[in-house]
């Protein structure tokens, strides 16, 4: 018709609304605040949330969660971030059997309405686009929203829910310092800052130094809270997973994510089903949620793609996006696991954003790695160069050397191996993992 606005393609606005603010990261809520009261209070309209904060594991958690509710008949939005190859990837709709990630028809004209009410007012990238997410939400029936924080929790932009069914943190260590604070205190107090009076909290393993934190965070505002090994655990027992709380136990499959660590987040993801009575679920569908589960790039073995064909038969290749020191650990440990089954020499591609801890992150992998190779974030100017990598990894006594780019760094590795099929793991950054994932399926 004529005359008739014709909308953009997201990437043009996505583009365009990263110059709104003059930092890409500004936590505060006024400005979230601002918006969703000119978009008409979408976060007053949303299903059943489950408020996610943690350092390392909420992405897994979300999954379970999802994954479970699915199981059980229930439709879910889900709200995540980063993406890996597309924006589209953070808000999945509610669908039956399972919710799908948004068409790019419904996110351009969201996005033009959000930039259009926004009318050139500083706000984050971040922050529009999580209300034009609220908005999404809003507008489609669903049974409950998965609502992963962004970073930290108190001044989050995903904390303007008033009354969420329940609240989670999974494990909390140091990352983000330079928003969040130099300690596991503060950075846990600020995670704290998602719980609400009265409202259920399902708190994952933590440090006594984060737990300590928490629970007078908790005892100030008034929140119940479920507590990792003290009202809940979980545990592998003869190849299935035993949870126990207050209400009893299960015996139920092994998550499908491999990593000891998934024995934790699976466990906090029960805890949390458990406490939300509005969406009553048997242990049948908690049980296939856990088989069904799927969140890529977390210890993700590929199986196709350039990169799996350039490898000799009988190797394998991970992929995992953690960057944080806890991370490596929990990687670091399911590498061991995975050499006590099948001995394999282990080489490893690395890349990691110029904001966090190399050493942290690769120091667990002494003793694991035969080599180590560094690699540029492909199209990422803010990440470290290769031959800083080198050193920090030389600093922890790994073997290393720098290389132009993945397909080089996978050659050089495979040529150290003397023809042993190896287990190569590309690793340190969800931005690597998204290139990565993005050329190689």
């Amino acid at each position: 018709m004529s005359g008739e606005r014709k909308t953009e393609s997201s990437d043009i606005i996505l583009e365009r609304v990263t110059k709104l603010h003059s930092k890409l990261i500004d936590l505060s809520l006024d400005r979230t605040w601002r918006l969703l009261a000119a978009l008409g209070h979408p976060e007053r309209a949303l299903p059943p949330t489950f408020h996610i904060a943690g350092t390392n594991g909420k992405g897994s958690t979300s999954a379970y969660l999802r994954s479970c509710l699915e199981a059980g008949g229930y439709g879910v939005h889900s709200y995540t971030s980063p993406h890996l190859v597309r924006f589209h990837e953070r808000i999945r709709l509610a669908g039956r059997p399972k919710s799908a990630p948004i068409d790019e028809a419904e996110l351009a004209a969201l996005l033009d309405e959000c930039e259009r009410v926004n009318d050139g007012k500083p706000i984050t990238f971040f922050e529009i686009t999580t209300c034009m997410a609220f908005l999404a939400f809003a507008r489609h029936k669903a049974d409950a929203l998965i609502l992963e924080v962004g970073m930290g929790g108190k001044l989050d932009t995903t904390n303007v829910i008033d009354h969420p069914a329940v609240t989670v943190i999974t494990p909390v260590d140091l990352d983000h310092q330079q928003f969040l604070g130099n300690t596991i205190d503060l950075i846990a107090r600020e995670k704290a800052g998602i719980l609400k009076r009265g409202v259920p909290a399902v708190i994952g393993p933590q440090t006594d130094e984060g737990r300590a934190a928490i629970e007078e965070e908790a005892a100030r505002i008034g929140a119940p809270l479920l507590i990792w090994g003290q009202d809940f655990s979980a545990h592998e027992e003869q190849g299935h997973l035993v949870y126990q709380d207050e209400h009893g136990l299960l015996d139920l499959p092994l998550p499908r994510l491999p990593g000891r660590h998934q024995i934790d987040n699976a466990g906090v993801a029960i805890c949390a089903l458990r406490q939300a009575q509005m969406l009553p679920l048997g242990e049948d569908s908690i049980a296939r949620g856990l088989r069904e589960a799927e969140w890529p790039a977390r210890l993700q073995r590929l199986t196709r793609g350039p990169l799996v064909a350039a490898l000799p038969p009988h190797a394998e290749l991970w992929l995992d996006g953690g960057h944080n020191p806890s991370a490596g650990r929990v990687v670091a440990h399911a590498m061991a696991d995975f050499t006590q089954s099948n001995p394999k020499p282990l080489i490893m591609i690395v890349g990691m954003k110029e904001t966090k801890d190399a050493s942290g992150f690769l120091a667990p992998f002494d003793g694991l790695v035969s080599h180590v190779e560094t690699v540029a974030i492909p199209d990422d100017p803010a990440c470290l160069p290769p031959e800083t990598l080198v050193e920090a990894a030389r600093n922890v006594g790994l073997d290393a050397s720098p290389a132009p780019s993945i397909e080089e760094a996978l050659q050089r590795g495979l040529a150290r191996t003397g023809g042993e099929a190896p287990r190569v793991l590309i690793c340190g950054s969800l931005y690597l993992a998204g290139a990565v994932l993005k050329d190689n399926g």
